[in-house]
């Protein structure tokens, strides 16, 4: 089979088309014939070993774990193991692929009981290739911070992956919400339901002093004490990308000293919330933003797209398209 290759981390050329073995399920696994995969943030990282740490998990001078990325995907189930009883071949389904990657090939197989679901009826698979990672990070970390009817909300990077969830995922639960992003993408926050939309380039939200239950930083990259000190006195401050070092320690000192709470850490993979987004989706309360859609072979120049850090909403390759 046809997969996207990287023997070695650097930049999005180190991206290669090559002939792979197909994978051949196992009793408790499923085979996926791949039709859409996304362009990741953490594609990427993981191609250039940003940061440096992750080089302890794939190989300290190469990557020797995992050499084909992709990090969600959709497509349809193509054969099963002996043991598996919760889908057959024909299903249309989305999937997380755990650490192992590899949704940037052909086939890929997964276990059943893997962050797989069958896929929305009312989505392509391109739209769906891009629920996954960014929609359960998003619900997640809502449920974290107790989001709820009536609560405020502040979605910081509204405009990307998980951001574009955010936002329609806390309407969805009630809350009265406010996105922070580029002027670029002030209209498109606005129509996923945000009440209010700030553009950075051109105002604070934190010099308007309105007190916020939730923020939520979906990119890493809001102030860490002003969003602190813009939260209620019970508020909660997320934070979908790691911690530093040091706002570890001060998101700590936050929790030791006041009613406030600083939360970031994982997201855990499981097919229950993938079927809960899939029902939100089926109800028309969900969509998904993509902005580029390249066919695999075009992987590198995606890679190269997403790392500006300018994309809106999703970036998708599309496989089976590419192939057929």
């Amino acid at each position: 089979m046809k997969a996207i290759v990287y023997d070695r981390y650097g930049p999005p050329d180190v991206l290669q088309l090559r002939d792979v073995a197909k994978p051949i399920p196992k009793d408790d696994e499923i085979l996926i014939k791949v039709y859409a995969a996304t362009a990741a943030a953490g594609d990427w990282r993981l191609r250039k070993a940003d940061p440096f740490l992750s080089r302890l998990f794939n190989g300290l001078w190469k990557p020797k774990k995992i050499k084909i990325l992709g990090f969600e995907l959709a497509g349809v189930v193509e054969s099963t193991g002996s043991g598996v009883t919760r889908f057959k071949p024909g299903d249309a389904v989305y999937a997380a692929c755990g650490i192992g990657f590899g949704a940037y090939a052909e086939y890929k197989c997964l276990p059943e009981n893997a962050s797989v679901a069958l896929k929305p009826t009312n989505m392509t698979f391109e739209e769906a290739a891009a629920v996954p990672v960014g929609a359960y990070t998003a619900l997640q970390f809502l449920r974290k911070g107790n989001v709820q009817r009536g609560k405020r909300v502040l979605v910081y990077g509204a405009s990307g992956s998980v951001g574009t969830y955010a936002v329609q995922l806390a309407k969805h639960f009630g809350a009265e919400v406010t996105g922070v992003c580029s002027t670029s993408n002030v209209e498109l926050v606005r129509s996923l339901g945000a009440d209010r939309v700030i553009d950075y380039t051109k105002e604070n939200f934190a010099d308007a002093g309105v007190p916020y239950d939730i923020i939520f930083d979906t990119v890493g990259k809001s102030p860490f004490e002003a969003c602190v000190e813009r939260l209620t006195p019970n508020g909660f401050y997320l934070r979908a990308v790691h911690l530093s070092p040091s706002a570890l320690v001060r998101g700590l000192w936050v929790n030791f000293t006041s009613g406030k709470k600083v939360i970031g850490g994982t997201t855990k993979e499981n097919a229950e919330d993938l079927q809960y987004l899939k029902e939100l989706i089926e109800a028309g309360k969900l969509r998904s933003v993509i902005d580029r859609i390249y066919p695999l072979e075009q992987a590198a120049e995606a890679h190269r797209y997403v790392e500006q850090g300018h994309k809106k909403g999703n970036v998708v390759l599309t496989v089976h398209q590419a192939f057929r």
